[in-house]
């Protein structure tokens, strides 16, 4: 059998499984082979139970050779420590839960392991995914695999550095704030944050395992990390559907277009509100450039009819909100007890991170209208316009920061932002439900991956798929980095 080419898309990999040019325990063993050899310098995939994957991969072996196959036989995966997996340990990067070990695969785990997926181990977060950069007091810091002195992102920057290097074939990750998106954009790989309610949440932290909810947390989803579009639509319809992987979920629509010519695409490239670097938007520029060469319609000046600093404020008091619910009772307090600092209409992060820590019932109800009322603006637009194009965050990866959160910032064109400027572009699609698809397009000066943001419809994911899958037709697409 031919050496396994790791860095190959996962349904390319799927392939060479079912058609016996590759066995399931060798790819395992390869996968180990490259962690093994990269996790020295990018320390991203830790807890690891390498006899389970193993009786996994043997099953998956016997499958293959005598069926039925699954759809994802033998793919060797990681899944982000914010999923509990059975019988590994899954910390959330908390040192308090050093030793948990869940009874119970979260929901989306479930499903990827009824579809065949070789669970091999879990990849690195910050604690209780509550930062942009990956790195914890349990575990150390992740890497990025294109510049090892710049994070992967967060808070699925360990899964989006393993993906981005072989050491997994895909991965599972979540998003509130941009946590699938970000890191998607930081390391150059393809991530899916998914429309809300599409794939079940239980069994992510946060909230805390205590603290469930019998539904799925207000804007929180879970969502695929891969090396390709076509990785994507192969693993989202497995994905989707309620906690019990026995019941069938929704089967997702198709997508409007699946070629460039005649699409009709929304140019949002920068804002006055929400500054972005100059080659991060020149990124998405050319993501447009690509698409209209090949026929799409594009329109500079569509944007839905509300503000950006509407929508933001809505997304980030229900996202500090959601947040908040999962902290311990007395961070909890002193996060409310600031709100009194702050003039009303402050939309600074402080104020509304107290703000939100602070949501009565009827405050959340009353800020819960302005949202609905936002996402009927959404589906008006996109009555018009198929796909919107805008950041996925304001800069490519950044450099380890680590210091105090309040005092950390962002270098925007030579200007000093906010450090949580990385929830503004994010809260677009997030406050409203809707998919986004951060897509590789290209590289810095830097030699630093740049993406694009693609904002599709309520429920219509595929679109946003399809829009990623022309534009590596286009020549866009992942690029297999430094250190793999």
């Amino acid at each position: 059998m031919a050496i396994p080419d790791l860095t190959a898309p996962a349904h390319r990999l799927a392939a060479a499984l079912r058609e016996r040019r590759l066995g399931a325990v060798e790819l395992l063993e390869a996968t180990f082979a490259r962690i093994d050899a990269l996790g020295p310098a990018l320390n991203a995939v830790l807890t690891q139970d390498r006899a389970a994957a193993r009786a996994m991969a043997a099953e998956s072996e016997r499958r293959l050779a005598a069926g039925p196959a699954r759809p994802l036989e033998g793919l060797p995966i990681t899944i982000k420590d914010a999923f509990d997996v059975a019988g590994l340990i899954s910390t959330g990067g908390l040192p308090a839960y050093r030793s948990r070990v869940p009874a119970e695969d979260a929901a989306a785990v479930a499903r990827l392991r009824a579809a065949g997926a070789v669970i091999l181990g879990k990849s690195n977060v910050p604690v209780f995914s509550g930062d942009f950069q990956s790195w914890n007091p349990l575990h150390g810091v992740t890497n990025n695999p294109w510049d090892p002195s710049r994070s992967p992102g967060g808070s699925s920057g360990g899964a989006a550095a393993a993906v981005a290097t072989g050491m997994a074939a895909f991965e599972l990750g979540s998003d509130l704030g941009g946590s699938i998106r970000w890191p998607a954009h930081a390391t150059g790989v393809f991530g899916l944050k998914t429309s809300w309610g599409l794939i079940s949440s239980w069994g992510v932290l946060p909230p805390p395992p205590e603290r469930r909810p019998a539904r799925n947390p207000d804007l929180l989803v879970a969502g695929p990390i891969a090396r390709s579009a076509a990785d994507l639509d192969l693993i989202l319809p497995l994905l989707a559907g309620p906690r019990d992987p026995a019941v069938a979920g929704p089967v997702p629509a198709p997508p409007r277009r699946t070629e460039a010519k005649g699409l009709r695409v929304a140019l949002w490239a920068e804002d006055a509100f929400a500054p972005v670097d100059a080659e991060v938007s020149a990124a998405v520029r050319e993501a447009a450039r690509l698409l209209a060469a090949d026929g799409a319609i594009v329109e500079e000046a569509a944007r839905p009819g509300f503000r950006f600093a509407e929508a933001f404020e809505v997304f980030a008091l229900l996202n500090h909100a959601v947040v908040a619910y999962g902290l311990p009772p007395k961070v909890r307090v002193r996060l409310q007890q600031g709100a009194a600092r702050f003039a009303p209409g402050d939309l600074s992060h402080q104020a509304l991170q107290a703000q939100g820590a602070g949501m009565t019932p009827s405050r959340y109800q009353q800020i819960s209208q302005r949202r609905m009322a936002l996402k009927r603006v959404w589906a008006r637009f996109f009555e018009r316009y198929d796909v919107v194009l805008c950041p996925p965050a304001p800069v490519a990866a950044i450099l380890h920061d680590h210091g105090d959160l309040a005092a950390r910032g962002l270098d925007v064109n030579g200007e000093r932002r906010p450090y949580l400027d990385f929830l503004v572009w994010a809260s677009l699609a997030t406050g409203a439900d809707l998919p986004a698809l951060a897509a590789p397009v290209g590289l810095s000066r830097a030699g630093l991956p740049l993406g694009v943001q693609i904002i599709a419809p309520f429920g219509e994911d595929r679109s946003a798929i399809a829009v990623g899958a022309m534009l590596e037709r286009a020549g866009a697409g992942y690029r297999v980095p430094p250190m793999a």
